[in-house]
C-alpha cells in the first residue's frame, strides 16, 4: 500500500517592507488601442523594512482604466540604498471600487481604504549581494491611495 502524496504547504504571509511613493499629477492619455491610458509619474519616496532605500524620481504607474472603472496598475521605478546600490521595483495590480469612490480618489480626497480594493504583486530586482534573497521570493501588497502619494505594505509569501 502506498502512502498518499502530501499536499503542498499552505502559503503564509510575513510583513517585509513598506513603500511610501510620492506621485505627480495624473497624465490622461485618452483612449488608445489598449484602452483608456493614464500615466502617473513617481517623484520619489522611501522604502523601509527588509531593505532601506530612497525611491528615485523617473518611474511611473502606467494605468489602464477598464470599461467597468477598474484600474489596472503597472508601476516601474528604482530605489537607491544608502550604500549606493539599486533596487528595481515593479508592481502589477488592481484598484477598484464604486465609481464615486474612485472619483474621490482621483480628486485627492481622503477615502477610507476599506471603501476600495487596491492590491499588488511586487517584483524586485537588484545587483546588491546582500539583497539577493529579495529576488528569490514572491511579494504581495495591500495599498492605499492618498493625495500626492501611494503607500503599501508588502508581504513575503512563505
Amino acid at each position: 500500500m502506498s502512502t498518499p502524496p502530501q499536499p503542498p504547504a499552505v502559503p503564509g504571509l510575513e510583513a517585509a517592507f513598506e513603500v511610501q511613493a510620492r506621485i505627480g499629477p495624473l497624465e490622461d492619455h485618452g483612449v488608445t488601442r489598449a484602452g483608456h491610458r493614464r500615466v502617473v509619474p513617481i517623484l520619489g519616496g522611501r522604502v523601509t523594512g527588509a531593505f532601506e532605500a530612497e525611491i528615485l524620481p523617473g518611474g511611473a504607474d502606467w494605468q489602464l482604466v477598464r470599461p467597468d472603472g477598474t484600474i489596472e496598475i503597472d508601476t516601474r521605478y528604482s530605489a537607491r540604498t544608502a550604500g549606493g546600490g539599486h533596487v528595481y521595483i515593479r508592481t502589477s495590480g488592481v484598484r477598484s471600487g464604486r465609481p464615486e469612490i474612485l472619483e474621490s480618489l482621483l480628486r485627492g480626497d481622503a477615502v477610507d481604504p476599506s471603501e476600495y480594493y487596491f492590491r499588488l504583486g511586487v517584483r524586485l530586482e537588484t545587483s546588491v549581494p546582500a539583497l539577493a534573497a529579495l529576488e528569490q521570493s514572491i511579494f504581495v501588497a495591500s495599498a492605499i491611495r492618498e493625495a500626492g502619494r501611494v503607500r503599501y505594505l508588502a508581504y513575503r509569501v512563505t
